[in-house]
């Protein structure tokens, strides 16, 4: 983790008004407090965590576990708007969200998150083990306190130790199912760890001056965006060779193992284009940064499918 970090000076927000009787009057802005398109990626991992682990797997147990973690997942984004509505009232994609709005007041908002936290990690509880509730407790607290309220605005590296709150839901998954843990969870974990970065880095190209103009360190404001370009051509190739991993520990069989490989050279053929991109000589785009947003989409699509094969692939060789 770097030392002291050098942002361009933060524009100062918009001061936010809010309307008493209007506030908190719409069910379509509490449901964008939890970030819904975050939410669909996490409880898809944790459903998998749930179905790659051994034994009969309980529908009641598996429904009731993956609601606890849409909550949680929903409970941490709600806090992370709350705490970091300042920045979203000066960045243009974030400006229009509930809070920089006026649409939720920021206690409001604090306190659903809250709500829903608590309430996410006791029934996970009550409904499977403690290992899982523990688990989703600090997956909670590791992406509402740890990335939001300290890496996020004090290391270039925010993104990268800050992946580990995205990666937690297979281990939730399979822990709720099994009351223990095992490699397999740990590798799913470890995936995940390693697809965030060449993820957000490939976004915080093109969304720099964003985060520059709201002072937080991504890497491509305070290394640059050749040094960033670099950074996710090798985490690519380190992703697609851990991705390999459940092949190699007989974890998975063939038809993972062809996923992985092709999703994997797609991807490592995304951050070539990202890093051959036409440049000047600070390293910025001079195409408008399609390479970066095509190796973003793409990255969605890699985890979901990889994912995917991961549990055909189950399928396949259980029956």
């Amino acid at each position: 983790m770097s030392g002291a970090v050098t942002t361009p000076d933060a524009a100062q927000p918009t001061p936010i008004t809010y309307d008493a009787a209007r506030v908190g009057t719409e069910a379509r802005d509490w449901l964008l407090l939890l970030k819904p398109r975050v939410i669909s990626l996490v409880v898809f991992t944790g459903a998998a965590g749930l179905y790659m682990a051994p034994g009969p797997l309980n529908p009641l147990v598996a429904a009731v576990s993956i609601l606890c973690v849409c909550m949680a997942s929903g409970a941490a984004g709600a806090i992370n708007m709350w705490y970091d509505r300042d920045i979203d009232a000066v960045m243009k994609r974030t400006v229009t969200r509930p809070i920089p709005n006026g649409r939720v007041s920021p206690d409001a908002a604090l306190g659903y998150g809250i709500g829903l936290s608590v309430a996410s990690v006791i029934l996970m509880w009550l409904a499977t083990n403690a290992l899982a509730a523990g688990i989703l407790a600090f997956s909670i607290f590791f992406y509402a306190v740890i990335y939001t309220m300290w890496l996020k605005r004090s290391t270039p590296q925010n993104i990268v130790i800050g992946g580990a709150a995205g990666a937690f839901p297979p281990m939730i998954g399979w822990a709720a199912a099994t009351g223990s843990m095992a490699v397999m969870p740990v590798v799913m974990f470890g995936i995940i760890f390693l697809w965030t970065p060449p993820h957000f880095w490939s976004l915080s190209l093109y969304a720099c001056k964003d985060y520059g103009r709201a002072g937080i360190p991504m890497l491509p404001v305070v290394r640059g965006a050749r040094h960033t370009r670099w950074q996710i051509l090798w985490y690519t190739i380190i992703l697609t060779a851990v991705s390999l991993v459940p092949s190699f520990m007989h974890l998975a069989g063939w038809l993972y193992t062809v996923v992985a490989t092709v999703l994997g050279a797609g991807f490592i053929y995304c951050a070539i284009g990202v890093l051959r991109d036409r440049q000047d000589a600070s390293g910025v785009s001079l195409t408008g940064d399609g390479p970066a947003r095509r190796s973003f989409r793409y990255s969605l699509a890699y985890l979901f499918f990889l994912f995917l094969g991961l549990l055909a692939d189950h399928a396949f060789i259980a029956h």
